[in-house]
């Protein structure tokens, strides 16, 4: 699996600020999944001594959630932590993840933010953008807008509304446990979908 558009990760903060609003504009929020055949879930995560990350790809045939394929990469950390420039300190070992995949998958969540995020360009976003494909941002917080707390029954779900503006879905995702917050991150509409 290819990017389609790569873009420099050598960036200074207020310069990776301006390439996110940028590349905002490119975010399809239109329906354009087909048959899902295959999701991949993305992950990265980082040992905070070494500065190394490890990011992972799972991909799952969609009707029988049977594994197809695994990736795995290992990358140098080099942008600091900050909230909502979280894509720049994880795409780098994600994308050279995902480009050792031979399936390409039709939808790809991420755990990280799509268009919940301050400028409406999270991880999701960045990637589906990178690799034009359908993708939904997966978040475990909120990190801009409000959501009510959702019935406690799985599928229950509110949106996350930041600005007057529904960004994604608190959801329920089993019985009685904490919700994601989920969000259009390239290529797809959620509300009809959940």
């Amino acid at each position: 699996m290819e990017p389609v558009m790569m873009h420099t990760w050598d960036l200074a903060p207020g310069e990776a600020e301006r390439l996110q609003r940028s590349l905002s504009a490119q975010v399809i929020k239109t329906d354009q999944l087909d048959d899902v055949r295959y999701v991949a879930g993305v992950d990265a995560a980082c040992d905070p001594k070494t500065d190394k990350q490890l990011a992972a790809v799972v991909v799952l045939d969609a009707h029988s959630l049977q594994v197809v394929e695994t990736a795995v990469a290992e990358e140098q950390v080099s942008f600091p932590y900050m909230p909502g420039l979280f894509s720049f300190r994880e795409l780098p070992s994600i994308v050279k993840a995902l480009k050792r995949l031979n399936t390409t998958p039709d939808l790809i969540v991420c755990d990280g933010h799509g268009i919940a995020h301050p400028r409406r360009f999270g991880l999701a976003c960045h990637l589906g953008v990178m690799f034009d494909v359908p993708a939904i941002g997966c978040g475990k917080t909120i990190l801009t807008g409000v959501a009510a707390e959702p019935g406690k029954t799985r599928g229950d779900r509110v949106p996350l509304v930041d600005r007057d503006e529904v960004i994604g879905y608190a959801l329920r995702t089993q019985d009685n446990i904490k919700p994601v917050y989920v969000s259009i991150g390239h290529r797809n509409i959620l509300a009809h979908r959940l």
